[in-house]
């Protein structure tokens, strides 16, 4: 399995025959390194309905006839603009062909803003744990500190866990140092930093905020295999 970053919370798997897409936002995204076009993967999944997360999803999901995969209202509102989807809940798990995937909580706020500027009401802010060839990455998408990401990591013990550290909208860097203590993953990988003004950081910071786990602060288009 390879896991590579693309900037902001973008983030690419590739397994056996399947290519997974997480909050595909490049159009607007200065920092990525991946063209709409160029992306063909057969899963997208999704964190929560703000459009710098959701991103290309529609395009993308045309053009390769992706699945995405979502909480219950975000995917009936990709639905209803041709997408195919599969709706999930907090807390559900669905096993499919290339893994399982569970919806966590977050703390955060979830719609989309449409060309019309009309804000469309997208359910509830998720993280995702993903099991792939008997590994377990957790996608926190956008939130705060809780307490409950202990449960999360001892319910689900985490291989690779990416975490926000931008502050401002989400977690900052002494935030989600607390976090890792509380998931215990094998690796975390910062995300959801300096893509805009209220989030810059140093990710060097938040590493050496982190004791006794391991960061890895990847580049944009750096990969690595698990």
């Amino acid at each position: 399995m390879r896991i590579s970053y693309h900037g902001h919370s973008v983030v690419k798997i590739i397994t056996g025959n399947n290519t997974i897409l997480i909050d595909p936002f490049i159009t607007g995204n200065k920092l990525t390194d991946l063209v709409v076009s160029d992306e063909k993967p057969n899963i997208i999944l999704l964190t929560h309905g703000h459009n710098d997360h959701v991103g290309d999803t529609v395009a993308i999901a045309k053009a390769s006839d992706a699945l995405v995969i979502a909480t219950f209202e975000l995917a009936n509102y990709l639905e209803n603009q041709g997408v195919k989807t599969h709706g999930m809940g907090i807390g559900g798990a669905c096993t499919f062909d290339f893994g399982t995937v569970k919806f966590t909580q977050a703390f955060h706020s979830s719609s989309y803003e449409t060309e019309d500027n009309d804000i469309v009401y997208t359910g509830m802010p998720a993280g995702i744990l993903l099991t792939v060839e008997e590994k377990t990455i957790y996608h926190a998408g956008d939130t705060a500190l809780f307490g409950d990401m202990q449960m999360i990591g001892k319910r689900h013990p985490i291989d690779v866990a990416f975490l926000p550290i931008g502050d401002n909208f989400t977690m900052g860097p002494e935030d989600a140092a607390y976090a890792v203590e509380l998931l215990n993953p094998q690796v975390t990988v910062p995300i959801h930093f300096d893509t805009f003004p209220p989030i810059k950081q140093n990710p060097e910071v938040f590493k050496k905020l982190v004791t006794n786990h391991t960061v890895k602060i990847m580049r944009v288009g750096e990969s690595f295999e698990s």
